[in-house]
């Protein structure tokens, strides 16, 4: 930690000095706590984002020479061999999960971690029960240990750590579950100057879902990792529960391929869906921004009328731990940063803590999927959204709760009806415990559907 006099002579060589302005009201021990958090400053970088990202916006600059990304289809003629050798990796303990969890449910009105959310059809199961059912279900099925890597945010970290805490660990062990959380990134003024959340507190934000590499090395995880045995890194987001978190024909596809980090992605609904693109920049695989990419890019079409750049990328990757410990190598990997305009609450002139009215600066973020042309390799599989994409996010309408609750009734009438069994129109809440897979379905065990009715499986 650096004493008070050579942060005084950092923060004036960036022309932060204001962050000073009240050290003489805080009490001793507010003092060494601020020191401590300048000290973590990354001052050396600070002078680029702000010029770059902060007063003069640099992002959204894109190559000229973007391809459609090529692509396996969701049933690809190497599928046979891809689910022989993704079986046996996950039954060898090589395959890890990972959810990105830093998130609030504020949007949805919920009061606490997104993960937390209750959202399956009849009995509410929260998003990380859902989760922590697929694995514990993949364990069963492979005979195996699979350990489960949550990355939270200082805002919800403790809140997720009870949560575990008070359901058990929801059966998986607590020594199998590896809480951590990511790095946050300073908030900024318009004018490039930190802003402060407190008179001895700086005003900060998570740094995205791109810091999830630093975070798995920083924290330990990955070192968790190398002792259970895991090489490759099933990666996802906490809002989506259809996610197939141990799919072995991923697994497969991206082990039989060498790649060190891969992708799923869906056909677009639209050119203009808000997901990011994926496309081939220098022969490498890149996601562009659904903001970033021209429209006239956006709504080109292929001879058969298909969309040119028709693969959208919804935040499901397999990464090789060999790949984040290489990039995390020597503590200098950093990802590009992206910018968002966001009301942050933060001290006022008065010194006074002020929630803005409007937008009143700028959070700065590095995204996952800018690893992706870091790697030697990597593939991309088509999934169907209808089998593994409704994402929680919105309180009403588009990618809410209730339309969430739909794709999961839906998705398991589906898989009832596919292993020979009528289903009339009814809601069915299905544990990946009772079935996983369309595959693990028992119609033995299956009630007798009527019109209207609600049925749990378990």
């Amino acid at each position: 930690m650096l004493n008070f006099e050579q942060i005084q002579e950092k923060l004036s060589s960036i022309n932060q000095q204001h962050l000073l302005k009240y050290w003489d009201e805080l009490p001793q021990a507010g003092q060494q706590s601020f020191l401590a958090e300048l000290s973590e400053l990354d001052f050396e970088s600070i002078p680029d984002w702000i010029q770059n990202y902060v007063t003069d916006n640099k992002q959204g600059q894109i190559p000229s020479d973007l391809k459609p990304a090529p692509y396996y289809p969701a049933n690809p003629r190497e599928a046979d061999q891809a689910r022989t050798l993704g079986r046996r990796l996950i039954s060898e303990g090589k395959v890890g999960a990972f959810v990105v969890a830093g998130g609030q449910g504020t949007r949805l009105g919920y009061d606490g971690p997104k993960g937390c959310y209750p959202v399956s059809p009849i009995r509410k199961k929260p998003l990380f029960q859902i989760f922590a059912e697929n694995i514990l279900a993949a364990r069963r099925r492979y005979n195996a240990v699979i350990p489960w890597y949550i990355m939270t945010s200082p805002l919800n970290n403790d809140a997720t750590v009870k949560f575990f805490e008070d359901n058990g660990w929801f059966g998986l062990g607590e020594e199998t579950v590896f809480i951590f959380m990511q790095g946050t990134m300073p908030n900024f003024d318009f004018d490039g100057k930190i802003l402060l959340a407190d008179k001895g507190s700086l005003a900060k934000s998570p740094d995205g879902h791109g810091g999830s590499l630093k975070a798995l090395h920083r924290s330990g995880a990955s070192a968790h990792m190398a002792k259970f045995g895991v090489e490759y890194i099933s990666y996802f987001q906490v809002d989506n529960p259809l996610i197939k978190i141990i799919d072995p024909l991923f697994i497969g596809l991206h082990a039989l391929s060498n790649a060190e980090m891969s992708s799923k992605a869906l056909k677009k609904r639209e050119p203009l869906e808000k997901v990011g693109n994926f496309c081939l920049v220098d022969g490498r695989v890149t996601v562009i921004e659904y903001s970033d990419l021209p429209e006239d890019e956006a709504a080109a079409v292929n001879p058969d009328g298909s969309l040119r750049f028709e693969l959208g990328s919804i935040a499901i990757h397999i990464i090789n731990r060999s790949f984040v410990e290489r990039l995390c190598q020597g503590g200098s990997f950093r990802l590009p940063l992206h910018r968002a305009v966001k009301k942050i609450p933060c001290l006022n002139e008065n010194g006074e803590l002020a929630e803005p009215a409007e937008e009143n600066g700028v959070k700065l973020e590095t995204f996952v999927f800018d690893a992706l042309p870091l790697a030697r390799r990597s593939i991309i599989l088509e999934t169907l959204r209808e089998e593994e994409f409704a994402p929680v996010k919105n309180a009403q309408g588009k990618d809410s709760p209730e339309v969430t609750a739909k794709m999961l009734s839906e998705r398991a009438a589906r898989w009832i009806s596919s292993a020979g069994v009528e289903v009339p129109e009814c809601t069915i809440d299905m544990s990946p415990l009772f079935a996983a897979m369309p595959e693990e379905i028992d119609t033995a065990k299956l009630p007798d559907f009527k019109p209207g009715g609600e049925y749990v499986l378990e």
